[in-house]
């Protein structure tokens, strides 16, 4: 595809037959899948299944995250068809990506909400595929990273957060978007001694023995440096990576349910985020956006841009296994 097909090609998220590629369209109008991969709910040959999980139960203050996959698929529209800025290789091109859409649950009985999601990555991990997230408030990681443990064992955990959420909570069934990664690591499913969690600034004395590198740290030190820390920590264990969009500072990215100031920039996460190339990721997820707290569509562009990110990195594993 070039860019006089956008001329004559439209609603390709639904109407494209082939898989990889770029898709050159309107930026203002079409269909606004991910990145406008097309929907399937057919993962035959999939490398990497890009999914929504429209859920907000109990995010601080702000309630909204469950219209962020809506938000940040329609932010990703306005990014260039061209290969994603700063890699040596085209991820939409050598790889096989699919909008899988959203998971279905019964808002109703929110408890079989955590079971439903599980479910739902295990479906695409089972096919093959890795799987990248769009939520959501931050609880959603927990059942996600059940699937991810089910398959590759206890798991190493790359947070990118302005808070550990790692405060105790004994109770496995409550549903909270602070206590998960506590509840994780209780249950064996998160190994904290190869864990790290970045740009951390609130106050919580109990760690669960993750490893913290927070905000201050990267900000005296640098992205470059605080990657070669994390990817000291992590080796080469398969690790998931969660991207709370808090981990920005306000000025970035307004729409959050939990905004703290003294976050990171833009330009260090973008720079994290590449040079991160080369850890063994299998899957990860931006989650929080929360589009009613910001109308100018900065926070979901942020998130499209992470999504972006760990689509890149889960391509570079792939094309280096």
């Amino acid at each position: 595809m070039a860019l006089e097909d956008a001329a004559k090609q439209m609603d390709m998220a639904f109407t494209r037959e082939d898989l990889k590629g770029p898709s050159y369209e309107l930026t203002f109008g079409g269909a606004t899948s991910f990145l406008r991969r097309k929907y399937t709910k057919d993962l035959t040959g999939v490398d990497i299944a890009v999914t929504g999980v429209p859920f907000d139960q109990a995010v601080t203050n702000r309630p909204g995250t469950r219209l962020g996959p809506r938000a940040i698929r329609e932010a990703s529209a306005l990014q260039a068809p061209d290969a994603p800025y700063g890699w040596d290789f085209d991820v939409l091109s050598e790889f096989v990506i699919a909008d899988y859409g959203d998971l279905a649950f019964d808002y109703g009985h929110v408890s079989q909400f955590p079971a439903a999601l599980t479910a739902h990555i295990k479906t695409i991990l089972d096919a093959g595929a890795a799987s990248v997230v769009l939520g959501g408030d931050h609880y959603i990681s927990f059942p996600i990273l059940k699937a991810y443990a089910e398959k590759y064992g206890p798991i190493s955990l790359l947070q990118f957060d302005a808070h550990t959420d790692t405060w105790a909570d004994d109770d496995m069934d409550r549903i909270d978007h602070g206590t998960m990664f506590y509840k994780a690591v209780k249950s064996g499913i998160v190994d904290p001694s190869t864990s790290v969690q970045v740009g951390i600034r609130t106050t919580n004395e109990d760690t669960m023995g993750v490893n913290i590198i927070d905000a201050r740290e990267v900000h005296e030190k640098g992205p470059q440096a605080t990657v070669a820390k994390i990817k000291e920590i992590l080796g080469d264990r398969p690790c998931y990576l969660t991207f709370d969009i808090d981990a920005l500072d306000p000025a970035f990215a307004p729409g959050t349910g939990t905004p703290v100031w003294g976050g990171l920039t833009s330009a260090q996460t973008s720079i994290m985020l590449r040079d991160l190339a080369g850890i063994n990721i299998m899957g990860g997820d931006v989650v929080e956006v929360s589009p009613p707290f910001d109308t100018t569509g900065a926070t979901a562009i942020a998130g499209a841009h992470v999504a972006t990110e760990i689509l890149s990195l889960l391509g570079h594993r792939m094309r280096t296994a």
